[in-house]
């Protein structure tokens, strides 16, 4: 008896080694991962997709990163946190107002763009009538007075031959602007397209007219990073771009569903609408591309996109056309394997 408690305790002295080294070597994997903060532009929606996607089946952590997500309240707001302060390390919004808060001095720059066409424009009920900018006359329109559509507005409406006093325009505040709309209480409203058609669609059927279809076209959703946090951090920021944008590759490659799940599945808190996400899914594949990145892989930023964004805010005042492309844009962030990587699986 004394002989097999002898072995007994060998063999759990074995096992406790071995359990202690399995727990030293997860807390050195640990340890060697890089951390990344990551502000997002919204509360969770479509366009996040790759970013759950990646979290969910490890992805990031194969890229020797430890990525935390924190949604956000607006473009503009995470643009201002992540430029002014060392609280995140990375950024995702509309690239345009990184741009503009680029021109009041914040040292932001884009890392890898997702949605190359604006995202903005008026949707507007179906079988309305109303086709283009030059339909809108005398009819209700709900806007938002401090969101991104707003500068815009008169160039939009100058394309059909109006004037802002040609239409009612009615504004309302962002989180009121939607159900304004579905309520029956404006003929139309200027917003972000492919996050609000599929939600309003569901209760009164539309059609999205786009900005860029009458030439005033800039890079939407992306990331971007402080130049400070690029000199820091630049490979892993460069690996979390990658990754990202591999994940958008394999979501278009028929793993839509796959993606709304691990959303629902990293904000079970959110009541999300799995109808609605694939919608936004959907609806975004076809703002992922322009003429100018034609060929190009998912998130690669090229300079000819960024010239035309010049031209189209600086139209508008909102930034000088005195810049450069390449003041907006940190080339080369996209590495081919880890893409490709990522896009095989």
């Amino acid at each position: 008896m004394k002989k097999h408690q002898g072995i007994n305790a060998k063999v759990w002295a074995a096992a406790a080694f071995c359990i202690a080294g399995l727990t030293l070597s997860a807390q050195s994997l640990a340890q060697d991962l890089q951390k990344l903060k990551v502000r997002l532009d919204w509360t969770p929606w479509g366009v996040q997709a790759p970013f759950h996607l990646a979290q969910q089946k490890g992805w990031f952590k194969q890229a020797g990163l430890d990525v935390s997500l924190e949604d956000g309240n607006g473009s503009v707001t995470t643009v201002q946190i992540v430029g002014s302060g060392d609280q995140f390390d990375v950024g995702h919004a509309a690239l345009a107002s990184m741009m503009i808060a680029r021109e009041k001095g914040l040292p932001v720059k884009a890392v890898a763009v997702f949605a190359h066409q604006s995202d903005i424009g008026l949707l507007v009920p179906k079988e309305s009538g109303i086709k283009g900018p030059k339909d809108l006359k005398g009819k209700k329109v709900a806007y938002t007075a401090g969101s991104l559509e707003a500068p815009f507005i008169d160039a939009f409406l100058s394309a059909g031959g109006l004037k802002r006093s040609d239409v009612d325009l009615i504004n309302v505040d962002a989180s009121g602007k939607i159900g304004t709309y579905v309520a029956g209480r404006t003929d139309a409203v200027f917003s972000t397209i492919p996050f609000v058609l599929p939600s309003v669609s569901q209760s009164r059927p539309s059609d999205a007219i786009r900005f860029s279809s009458y030439g005033l076209n800039m890079p939407s959703f992306g990331i971007f990073a402080s130049e400070d946090k690029l000199k820091a951090k630049g490979d892993a920021i460069s690996r979390f771009a990658s990754i990202t944008a591999g994940a958008w590759q394999y979501i278009y490659e028929g793993h839509q569903d796959e993606a709304v799940d691990a959303i629902v599945a990293q904000r079970p808190q959110a009541r999300l609408d799995k109808k609605v996400l694939r919608g936004q899914i959907d609806a975004l594949k076809d703002f992922m591309s322009s003429p100018q990145t034609a060929g190009q892989p998912e998130g690669v930023s090229v300079a000819a996109e960024w010239t035309v964004a010049i031209k189209t805010l600086s139209a508008a005042g909102l930034i000088k056309d005195s810049h450069s492309a390449a003041e907006y844009f940190e080339p080369n962030m996209i590495k081919p394997e880890l893409f490709s990587k990522v896009v095989a699986k």
